[in-house]
Order: structure tokens, then sequence, then C-alpha cells
């Protein structure tokens, strides 16, 4: 044992010294550094295993329908409930989804309470360098919710001389203050988003702003409503980990992609929301590695599907 040299966990005797060229000694360093990678995923993939026989621990913002959402005969249901759900599922564990407000979330996460966030949360630059996402399951993008009849917003440019209703406080908001001056329309300020949504029904505005998935979900409830113009923001939701938890970000981001893959995020877009997700959507584009490229924490390293 002492001529060997340990290698994650076994030995390996030690081969005679040989002469290195600089490129030998850079593919080396190459080498070492990848298979030490693999070791602290392999190390880490072992501990997740070892908690198989308890539950996953996670939490939603119950109130953001529809993607969490309490149900009639209790607990809580909606698209992120069924993501989470699906994760265990094929994880073969059973889930413990804690609703409450979001802000209550990442100071849990990080307090080891929760394995990682459920709720849908927005990959930034910023967040990026606090926590780990998986790759995103959904872009976060903002839509306008109309009448049915009226002729729909095809562009920004559509909205000179409109009323739009927003929700007081809320990113739409801020987006709508930036931009009304340049684009030519007014806008009004509700409590809530549900009044911003009657103020559309009762004439008092033309359109809402929200979400894209809150715009589809009011749309879905209500024949009389439509969703038209679509606002990029080039941003996607993602689920959030410890920084430190790298192994558990790659066991279940590996969920996310076979899910992509065999088409159940997408059909679960379709029942949520009303619409099937395009083509080019996360909702079914697969990353190549664990995490959003181009972000901080993210791992280039291509992965093997590997989907029971």
């Amino acid at each position: 044992m002492g001529t060997g040299e340990a290698v994650c966990g076994t030995t390996r005797k030690k081969s005679p010294p040989k002469k290195h060229n600089q490129l030998g000694e850079t593919m080396g360093k190459h080498s070492i550094r990848n298979l030490i990678r693999i070791c602290m995923l392999a190390l880490g993939a072992f501990a997740w295993s070892a908690q198989a026989q308890q539950p996953i621990k996670t939490g939603v913002d119950a109130t953001f329908a529809p993607h969490a959402m309490p149900k009639l005969g209790g607990g809580l249901e909606g698209f992120n409930i069924d993501l989470g759900n699906e994760i265990a599922k094929r994880l073969r564990r059973h889930i413990e989804i804690d609703g409450t407000e979001y802000s209550a979330l990442i100071p849990g996460m990080n307090a080891k309470k929760y394995d990682f966030i459920l709720a849908p949360t927005t990959a930034t630059p910023e967040r990026a360098k606090q926590m780990l996402f998986s790759e995103g399951y959904m872009e976060t993008d903002y839509r306008f919710l109309q009448k049915k009849n009226d002729k729909a917003i095809a562009s920004l440019d559509d909205l000179k001389g409109k009323t739009i209703s927003l929700n007081k406080g809320s990113a739409y908001e801020a987006w709508a203050r930036q931009n009304a001056d340049k684009y030519g329309f007014k806008f009004d300020v509700y409590g809530n988003n549900a009044d911003a949504v009657q103020a559309v029904l009762s004439g008092r505005a033309d359109a809402n702003l929200a979400g894209h998935t809150v715009a589809m979900w009011a749309a879905k409830q209500n024949a009389q409503l439509k969703t038209s113009y679509t606002y990029k923001t080039g941003l996607v939701w993602a689920l959030a980990f410890r920084l430190d938890d790298k192994a558990g970000r790659a066991q279940i981001n590996m969920m996310i992609k076979c899910m992509k893959q065999d088409g159940t995020i997408a059909k679960l877009h379709e029942k949520w929301f009303g619409e099937a997700p395009t083509a080019d959507s996360w909702s079914r584009k697969i990353a190549p590695g664990h995490g959003v490229p181009e972000l901080p924490g993210y791992d280039a390293a291509p992965v093997a599907l590997k989907c029971s």
C-alpha cells in the first residue's frame, strides 16, 4: 500500500518516472484537474445517494398562480408543484414543498432548511454569484393582456395613445415608467394584478402588462381575454442551489434535461398556460452542461444524458 497512490478511494502502483515535454506536462495538469473534478462530483453524488431515504425539502411562493397556489382540497398545485413532484418521482424520493413568502426561501436554503428553491427564480449575473442555478426551464418575459375582440398589440409602437394597467411595485411598472414617453402610452398602477386585469375588462385600460405566464393563465381562465405582444427579456427561470452543492445541482439538473427530452416540461407548460412552448424555448432546449450558460457557476463540461 505504501507504494501506491490513492485515486478516488482506490490505489494503483506508481509508474517509473518518465521524462515529459512541455505539452505532456500541460496535458497532465488538465488530466489531474479533470480527475479531481470527477472525484468531487462522484463524492457529492454519493452523499446525495445516501440521502435517498430522506425527503427532498424545498419551497415556493404559494401565492404565485399558476406556478404555485392553494388547491380546494388542501395542499398546493401549479406548474412548479408538478415540476417538483416529477423530479422527486424520477429520483424515487418523497418531496416536501413548503409554501411561504419568497423572501424567506433564499435564507432558508442557505440555512439548509431547503435542498433547493423550487419557486420560479430569475437567473441573473448578480444572483449567480450568490447561488448555483440549474439550466433554465422557461423564459421569464413580459406579455400584454387585452380584451378578446380588441386589435392585438403587435409591437411596442402599437402602444401609442393606449392606457396600460400594472401591478404596483412590479418590474412591469418600472418598465412602463422608463418607456411611457418613448412609446407614447399612459399607465395606471393597481394594488394587485387581479385589479389591473379587471381594469382591462371594465374598459379603464386598453391592456395589462404582466409576466407572460401570469398573462397566459389569466387568458386561459377568462374567455373575454387574450394575450398579445411578448416583450423578451433574455432571462430565464431556473432552480436555485447553494453555492457548495454542485452534486445536488447536477443530479436534479439531469432530471430537468430528461424532462425536456421526453417532452414532460412542454406538456406541463401547455397544461398550466394553455400554450405549447415554442421550439426555441428553454422548456425544450437542453444546455450542454449544468447551469445557465454565460452566467457565473455554469459548468460547461458536456453532459451525457442518463434518463431511465
